[in-house]
């Protein structure tokens, strides 16, 4: 029981008040417009004849018709402005994604130009390279030929000068046994 009585103190009351500090649940009382006062509301005063009253009740219900017709009115109108809006904003946001895909392909297209040139160099390059290879193993290989043909004809030229030194078969014996006896 004491401790009901601790709860409901004023000192503890206030921790579960509202008026101290407006939550941001309560904000929009602050922040929101009302609208004006309605004409309809205290302005029925009954009168004495009931077909009058019928009668006044019914004009009050055109009326009210009529403003509601109108708030109806309004409500389309700006549903149909903030759709047109939004039509707008989406068509503005889908031209600016066309306009980015749009200039993203060209640097792609730019890009693989670049780097097809620079294939286009290195293939160039290589194949000057490969030619230059080509020309300098076919000079090795004509020097070789030459420097080959260069040793037959020396060869040739070593055997003709030794031929021209050599015996008949005929005088051969009469040389070996010259030598022979000379050696004797």
């Amino acid at each position: 029981m004491a401790m009901h009585k601790a709860l409901f103190r004023p000192s503890s009351l206030r921790q579960f008040s509202t008026s101290a500090k407006p939550s941001h649940h309560n904000n929009h009382r602050d922040n929101h417009n009302y609208l004006q006062p309605n004409s309809f509301l205290g302005s029925w005063r009954p009168p004495r004849d009931p077909k009058e009253a019928e009668a006044r009740l019914a004009l009050l219900r055109r009326e009210y018709a009529k403003q509601v017709k109108e708030v109806r009115k309004e409500y389309i109108r700006e549903m149909e402005l903030m759709a047109l809006e939004k039509r707008r904003k989406d068509e503005a946001r889908r031209e600016a994604l066309r306009v980015a895909n749009e200039e993203r392909r060209k640097v792609k297209a730019e890009a693989a130009k670049v780097r097809a040139q620079e294939r286009q160099i290195a293939r160039q390059h290589f194949h000057e390279t490969l030619l230059k290879e080509r020309a300098a193993k076919l000079e090795h290989w004509r020097m070789q030929i030459q420097k080959h043909s260069e040793k037959k004809t020396e060869k040739k030229e070593l055997l003709r000068k030794q031929s021209s030194i050599w015996i008949d078969e005929a005088d051969l014996e009469e040389k070996i046994l010259n030598a022979v006896a000379m050696q004797h």
